[in-house]
């Protein structure tokens, strides 16, 4: 009845296993990863039905914890699971920003990625093991997917690098880092530590992403023992000449929009620009608007990243290690126990205290 394939591989001291065909049989794709007595299911689905008229990727990515994975009953007046709480939201992000990249921008089909945890025994993060379930899922589906990634946590105890730390060992560890990445690159960083140096982190990295490429590895495995054939998508050429001609007025007039110093003049400086070279197509050109649009914020981009790595240079004129004018406050409400008012540059914070 059940046709299981399954893979596994020792990492941080323990087994890893990458599971498919039990459960959600139904999904495009779909992984059951255990590591020790955590359990996650990542399931991924996407639409048969073009969504139109979006410029976007319609992917959404859902990371749920449940009580009862670790033989809890939720509190409250309910008793019941109910909405997921924020740390599950941030969990969520963490595996969206490494997949995201990896689908077709030209990819219209609403896409789903849901990650439920079924079973913690409060020692595995669930976390790390969520993004490999999510790119297993995919890796194995029809959904085109340029992956696969892989992410993992590291931690460093007594001085040593850890891969995938105990739970209740994290308090120990002077780092709290979280990567994820392909085999070529690493994609995603997300840290805490004390007080390491630059040299600390970088091997740190490089330790994670030795782990990742193996972790990636497996996935491959798994896809050519079950794998499914990848859906075509029609990739959209662009129009030479549409990129021709945004980019000569882009450089004859719209350069110096961004070098305007303040964030609120600067963005008023770029819409004018890009109003006026909308306003100056003609009647045939204007019949594809948003080709020209979509080619004017490509020139912006390339402008950009040629400002920073040619010329070391930012778009308000600061070079890659000035910072803007931080001024510090505090005392600023009468009433409150306590308060401050932190502004860098535009950028403002407004810390309360009640004790």
């Amino acid at each position: 009845m059940f046709d299981i394939k399954k893979v596994k591989i020792e990492i941080g001291g323990m087994e890893l296993t990458i599971e498919t065909g039990r459960m959600a049989r139904q999904a495009h794709g779909s992984a059951l990863v255990t590591c020790g007595e955590t359990v996650v299911l990542a399931t991924a689905v996407a639409d048969t039905t073009p969504k139109l008229g979006i410029d976007f990727f319609p992917l959404t990515v859902m990371y749920q914890s449940k009580g009862y994975s670790a033989g809890k009953i939720p509190g409250g007046f309910f008793k019941r699971e109910g909405r997921p709480p924020d740390a599950d939201t941030l969990v969520s992000r963490l595996i969206d920003r490494p997949i995201r990249p990896l689908f077709p921008k030209t990819f219209p089909f609403e896409t789903q990625v849901v990650i439920t945890v079924l079973s913690h025994d409060c020692v595995t993060s669930p976390d790390v093991l969520a993004m490999v379930g999510a790119s297993a899922a995919l890796t194995i589906s029809d959904i085109p997917f340029a992956g696969p990634i892989a992410g993992v946590r590291v931690g460093m105890l007594e001085g040593k690098l850890v891969i995938n730390p105990p739970m209740n060992k994290m308090e120990e560890s002077t780092l709290d880092l979280v990567i994820a990445g392909s085999a070529d690159a690493v994609m995603m960083v997300e840290s805490g530590s004390k007080e390491l140096s630059e040299e600390q982190m970088l091997e740190a990295i490089e330790f994670g992403h030795a782990e990742i490429k193996r972790l990636v590895t497996l996935q491959k495995e798994l896809q050519a023992i079950c794998g499914k054939a990848k859906r075509v998508v029609e990739q959209k050429e662009a129009d030479a000449s549409i990129a021709e001609f945004v980019a000569g007025y882009f450089k004859a007039n719209c350069e110096a929009a961004f070098l305007v110093k303040g964030k609120k003049e600067r963005s008023n400086a770029v819409k004018e620009a890009k109003s006026a070279m909308m306003a100056s197509l003609t009647e045939e050109q204007a019949a594809r608007a948003g080709e020209y649009s979509e080619a004017f914020e490509k020139a912006a981009k390339k402008y950009v990243r040629g400002l920073i790595l040619d010329k070391g240079q930012r778009i308000d004129g600061r070079g890659l290690e000035d910072i803007r004018q931080i001024v510090p406050e505090v005392s600023v409400l009468p009433r409150t126990h306590g308060s401050a008012l932190f502004t860098r540059g535009e950028t403002q914070a407004l810390v309360l205290t009640t004790l």
